[in-house]
């Protein structure tokens, strides 16, 4: 335990498990008896070919993760994806179209690439600002896509799915970069699943890739081999010198969720955490707002203005800076919409977060007008 602990809730990197980062610190100079560092291990070596084995193992165990679909571990980030989805399964149909449900920064970011590579079709109209998902009623889906896509859980606006969205035979793909084993799902409804794994698996440098067998193999011509998924499935994600360090770290945090509890457990603890934060500004007469329908709050990133739904920019420097005092960091909201962001991802615990809860009260009693 450091000596001067501080509660970390970034958006990402994210806070790991302590525990985590003590057996990774443990076996930092020598790896499982090698006399050298996980960092410098061949990729090719057999005590990798563990490890990576091992990671995937753990993961098909806590998702439940069905036979015909692949795992991979690869470069290039959320972002990456947003090229590499649509480079790989635009041809499934013969129009080259993606139906994009857009309800937030991320998922506007990855419309905007796959239009280079094909037609988007946009499921719900644009908005100035991400506060609600429309009931999927009125939603404009497009039957002779080749996928529809859609952000599970939105950092920056908070915005979060409570449900699988039902497309009806189109393959659905997801980014779940920000709540992937934080909710128990039906891995077969989905076509593919990406995350980076910054947030709730792991540390920066390596995306995780959940894919149905029969949609890989169908990349168009200008896919950068790097992001062809039959290559890197062929390969088992070693066709190039993969993130070897980021794929040891996701396999410590999957013993740890598994020692949990599985995702039951986090889910579990995801439900208490938001509720607690929520609730407290609900209560709190009007001093915090959150600015989302209560329909797709997210579990993991709460925003919140204090004073009023534009917020008070003078108040919440103030917060933050006294927040930071109290050893409590990383709560600024994103620079585009401003305000506070509590992102309470799994590593972060139930009394962190009774802490920030109790913190909040006693800045509210002391400047409330």
């Amino acid at each position: 335990m450091a000596s001067n602990p501080v509660i970390n809730f970034s958006p990402g990197p994210a806070k790991l498990p302590e525990s985590v980062l003590e057996r990774a610190q443990k076996e930092m100079l020598n790896f499982n008896n090698t006399g050298v560092s996980v960092m410098e291990l061949s990729h090719r070596s057999s005590d990798f070919t563990r490890i990576i084995t091992t990671t995937e193992n753990n993961l098909r165990k806590l998702l439940n993760i069905p036979d015909n679909y692949r795992v991979l571990f690869l470069q290039g980030g959320g972002t990456g994806q947003f090229s590499a989805i649509p480079l790989n399964l635009l041809s499934l149909k013969p129009g080259q179209t993606a139906d994009y449900i857009v309800t937030g920064s991320w998922s506007a970011k990855a419309a905007q690439e796959a239009e280079k590579f094909g037609k988007v079709n946009l499921v719900i109209p644009k908005v100035k600002k991400y506060t609600d998902i429309p009931e999927p009623e009125t939603w404009n889906l497009n039957p002779e896509a080749s996928y529809v896509y859609y952000c599970a859980n939105e950092t920056i606006h908070g915005v979060e799915f409570q449900y699988i969205p039902e497309t009806n035979g189109v393959p659905l793909i997801v980014d779940m970069s920000s709540n992937i084993l934080t909710r128990q799902l039906d891995i077969s409804k989905f076509g593919a699943i990406f995350a980076g794994a910054q947030k709730n698996i792991g540390c920066a440098g390596v995306t995780l890739v959940i894919i149905r067998e029969d949609l890989i193999g169908k990349a168009l011509p200008i896919c950068p081999i790097i992001f062809d998924f039959k290559v890197q499935v062929g390969n088992n994600s070693l066709y190039n010198t993969p993130p070897t360090y980021s794929i040891y770290i996701m396999g410590l945090v999957f013993e740890w969720i598994l020692a949990q509890g599985g995702v039951p457990e986090m889910e579990k603890k995801a439900i208490t955490k938001s509720t607690m934060v929520y609730d407290m500004v609900d209560s709190s007469n009007g001093f915090y707002v959150c600015p989302l329908s209560k329909g797709c709050r997210s579990r993991m990133n709460v925003p919140v203005r204090i004073g009023a739904p534009e917020g008070d920019e003078a108040m919440e420097k103030k917060f933050l800076e006294e927040a930071e005092k109290n050893k409590l960091i990383s709560l600024k909201g994103h620079r585009s919409v401003g305000g506070l962001r509590i992102s309470l991802y799994n590593a972060v615990t139930v009394e962190e977060t009774q802490v920030l809860v109790k913190f909040m009260k006693e800045f509210m009693d002391r400047y409330r007008k």
